[in-house]
């Protein structure tokens, strides 16, 4: 059947106008009548995998279920999953914008089988959703299965081709290579070979000029993936080598944002409504219409992708940072920024604006966002507030690159803009832009090496390899049992690791059970020994450097392996947890759930944490909150605090509660965090929260806390320092150390605030004195040099060195300008063995480039072997050649004498 373009539109008709969210109900539908079961969404955000920063396909989350490390609930499942893909093997962030159908978040719809189902019912599936429920046209759509690779030693996925065989006619079937149809989700983990179902949207003209079988996987516009079936057997390890898991596995993954564009007969997915109010919203905003030239529509493209991938991670609790995760969001969120500023000549925060849209959009799917809108709100803005600055900055700098350009070079030196690119952000495609302005370039050459050479020394300060898991035992993994011991005996290898992190090698140990507890909800890892008996009467001992949590295993990290590697298999160990470390840490960890409790209680509900850091010497906790708590409300919430620590409450722990169960007991849930069905519930009197960290058993043990310090972490998010027990003992004793030696100083014990605040207030009069005096004198030299100026072609030249502070030096040089609308002034005065030398110009006489201060003192300069800058009527530069002080100021009455 050869359909013409009105016939492929007609087919459409009774869908084409179908909303974003009917389309995602039509596939839960769908699923939900093959025996699937709806699973959420996983965080976008990944906290406990080393091989990835964010969830980039649905199958993340269910990694452990391919690997055999835990047990699925459901054989079937279907979900939409929020993915990013902007670092790694996965990265679309440099296409998104330019084209019109990448995306850096994206949502995508899966279904899964667990060992269930396989390749013939999973390419069924496929194909009856699209083809009979959607009534896509069967002509269209083209199917690719994997050729098989030599490299891997794997062979044609013939069987599924046979399949497709049976469904389509021979010619809608291409092979695909590796990198199109074998699917890994990174250098290590569960992959295997896949099916690829893409859509011809082209005319029936164009389709007659070439085939579409022609333009698979060629980043054809209208010829595009729109579903990509997994067939999940093999995991991938560290050496490169495919091992096979112990089941088969189905993970399919569909683009909705391009089925959207296909289900509403769009040409670009930005087209559909999923985008279509976003872009309304900016275009109301910059006063610039999507559509009016190709530069904007890419500039607003860039902007509506962005700020849901921005959007999307602060509501899963990854706040803008210099580092890791949080370092990608900040360089998407300063990549939307800049395009905004260059593109939309948008000058102030305008992503901020956005998030409301995004909110109501999505309110049903992933409510997090709308329970977190404010929130985010206020971070974005904080964070584009403070790259508009960096924008300005490095305008100014710019600026200077180019005032200072040797030789009058059409050519700027790249290594300059990659420090304005390292140092500031600054993009060196908008600083290309303004250099073009001037007619000038920089050396990309030289900028691409400097790059290389930072993302070298990164890679090699941050660099983990990470190894292949070698297995000693079979026997089951019971897990962490820390709560109750510290030490347990006779406890069995199950397998190991080697990695190497940061250049140094370290050890992965995994053990049958384990009292070290690893780090999680805020709460550092513990660390201890593994206790080893050599003889009777002696034992040898490794130490634990610390303990994490990856895909479920309690990994301890060492440096040596027990016995250097041999007899692994039969080794029985004690493992014995760094008490003092442990008691410490847990009694901060329970003093941030009362801070929690009486912060709550104090400003409102709605406190809520957004992140926490506990460990032996301090505790860190994050909330919202949106403005600044002052001294007499610390000294409240402090009180209250230890009020609940005297009164002595015991614990309640709830080991394993049904979620369910727990919420209806008040339980508050950690900011990000991810919970099972069960969960663990700590009490203490009013104070409910789920929490998986190591507690104190009654209130008492925490001593007493002192807050430290509160401060802005971004604009809604506060911060709270505070030490507990031994620590704030410590604290206590060293403010009191303090006070002491004042009070030696002072030479008084009595009244100690009065004598300061007397002092202060003396101070404050000598000050007060000295500026009268400072004022008094630039007034005074001010007038000497009114007498003294000397009249030069109706000029009037101000030339003088004085014996005064930078700023007071610039203020004579305003005063000047400003009473007179033809002073040439030109001041130096002598610090640190230098010669500051600051040129101003009164306005009316900034005619010509010779009636340019900027470029006065760059001419006059070099006889104190001099370089400056700054605006035409005012401009400061500083050498080290005193003695040309004289021929400086000859100089400079020659130029005037001879205009």
């Amino acid at each position: 059947m050869n359909l013409s373009l009105n016939n492929f539109k007609f087919v459409f008709e009774y869908i084409v106008n179908m909303k974003s969210k009917e389309v995602r109900k039509r596939f839960f539908d769908f699923f939900a009548s093959k025996n699937h079961t709806f699973q959420k969404s996983s965080s976008i955000v990944i906290k406990d995998d080393p091989t990835l920063l964010f969830v980039n396909a649905g199958m993340n989350q269910f990694k452990n279920i391919f690997l055999d490390y835990e047990k699925p609930t459901f054989l079937r499942v279907m979900n939409s999953q929020k993915c990013l893909r902007v670092s790694g093997k996965h990265n679309d962030l440099e296409e998104v914008g330019h084209d019109t159908y990448h995306h850096t978040m994206f949502e995508m719809l899966g279904n899964w089988s667990f060992g269930d189902y396989f390749k013939k019912d999973a390419i069924h599936l496929a194909w009856d959703f699209l083809t009979k429920e959607l009534g896509v046209p069967k002509d269209r759509l083209y199917v690719s299965f994997f050729k098989g690779d030599d490299d891997d030693k794997l062979k044609a996925d013939d069987e599924t081709k046979i399949i497709w065989n049976k469904i389509v006619d021979a010619d809608k079937v291409v092979e695909g290579n590796k990198k199109d149809n074998f699917w890994e989700m990174g250098p290590i983990g569960p992959c295997g070979p896949s099916t690829e179902i893409h859509i011809d949207l082209r005319t029936d003209s164009e389709r007659e000029k070439i085939s579409g079988r022609d333009l698979i996987n060629q980043d054809h516009p209208q010829l595009i993936e729109i579903w990509n079936i997994v067939f999940i057997e093999f995991n991938r390890k560290e050496n490169g080598t495919l091992d096979l898991l112990p089941k088969k596995h189905v993970d399919t993954g569909m683009g909705f944002e391009r089925l959207c564009m296909l289900l509403q007969n769009k040409k670009s997915t930005y087209d559909t409504d999923i985008f279509s109010n976003l872009i309304a919203r900016i275009s109301s905003i910059s006063k610039i219409n999507y559509g009016s030239s190709k530069e904007h529509d890419v500039a607003i493209r860039v902007i509506v992708d962005h700020i849901r991938a921005i959007t999307f991670c602060i509501a899963d609790g990854q706040l803008p940072s210099n580092t890791g995760a949080g370092y990608v969001i900040r360089r998407i969120l300063r990549r939307a920024v800049r395009y905004g500023y260059t593109y939309l000549n948008l000058k102030n925060p305008f992503l901020y604006l956005l998030v409301s849209e995004i909110s109501t959009q999505f309110e049903d799917v992933f409510p997090e966002i709308k329970r977190e809108q404010e929130v985010i709100q206020n971070i974005i803005k904080e964070e584009e507030n403070s790259f508009l600055k960096t924008l300005g900055k490095g305008l100014a700098l710019i600026q200077k690159l180019i005032e200072n350009n040797s030789n009058n070079s059409s050519e700027i030196n790249g290594k300059r803009v990659f420090e304005l690119y390292d140092t500031y952000g600054f993009p060196p495609d908008l600083t290309a832009l303004i250099l073009k302005e001037k007619g000038l370039l920089y050396n990309q050459e030289e900028f691409k090496k400097s790059m290389l050479e930072q993302k070298n020394r990164s890679r090699t300060a941050s660099e983990v390899i990470v190894g292949d898991w070698v297995d000693l035992s079979t026997v089951g993994i019971e897990g962490f049992v820390g709560y109750d011991d510290t030490r347990i005996v006779n406890v069995s290898i199950v397998k190991y690791r080697k990695c190497q992190f940061k250049g140094d090698c370290q050890f992965h140990l995994v053990f049958n059970k384990t009292p070290f507890y690893p780090e999680g909800g805020g709460q550092v890892g513990d660390s201890g020994q593994i206790l080893l008996r050599a003889s009777k009467n002696n034992q040898k001992s490794i130490n634990i450097l610390d303990t994490k949590k990856e895909n479920n295993l309690i990994i301890h990290i060492t440096t040596d392996l027990p016995n250097k590697g041999k007899d692994l298999k039969d080794l029985l160990c004690t493992l014995q947890v760094d008490t003092q470390k442990r008691r410490l840490t847990s009694r901060n960890h329970s003093a941030t759930h009362l801070l929690h409790h009486v912060l709550r209680l104090m400003l409102g509900n709605h406190v809520e944490q957004k992140g926490s850091y506990v460990c032996a010497d301090y505790l860190r906790f994050d909330f919202s909150h949106f403005q600044k708590i002052d001294k007499n409300e610390i000294l409240k919430l402090e009180n209250k605090i230890n009020a609940f620590i005297v009164k002595g409450i015991a614990l309640q722990d709830f080991r394993s509660l049904p979620i369910a169960e727990a919420k209806d007991m008040g339980a508050l849930a950690l900011f990000g965090e991810k919970y099972g069905d069960n969960v663990r519930v700590v009490k203490f009197g009013d104070s409910v929260e789920l929490c998986g960290g190591t507690h104190v058993l009654n209130t008492s043990e925490i001593g007493f806390v002192k807050i430290k310090s509160e401060s802005s972490v971004a604009s809604g998010v506060r911060r709270i320092e505070a030490v507990s027990s031994a620590g704030a003992i410590q604290f206590a004793n060293a403010q009191m150390a303090t006070l002491e030696h004042v009070n030696t100083l002072l030479k008084s014990s009595v009244n100690v605030t009065g004598l300061v605040k007397k002092m202060l207030d003396e101070n404050k009069a000598l000050n007060e004195l000295a500026k009268e005096a400072k004022k008094h004198k630039s007034h005074l030299l001010l007038e000497s040099l009114i007498q003294k100026v000397d009249i030069v072609n109706n000029h009037r030249l101000f030339f003088d060195t004085l014996d005064v502070d930078v700023a007071s030096m610039k203020d004579i040089c305003f005063s000047l300008i400003n009473k007179y609308d033809n002073a040439v002034v030109a001041l130096v005065t002598i610090q640190n063995k230098k010669a500051i030398l600051n040129i101003a110009l009164s306005k009316k006489l900034l005619k010509t480039k010779e009636m340019d201060a900027s470029v006065i003192i760059n001419q006059v300069g070099p006889h104190i072997n001099a370089r400056g800058g700054g605006q035409s009527f005012f401009a400061v530069a500083s050498g080290d050649n005193i003695k040309g002080l004289e021929n400086l100021f000859l100089n400079l009455k020659e130029r005037f004498t001879n205009l």
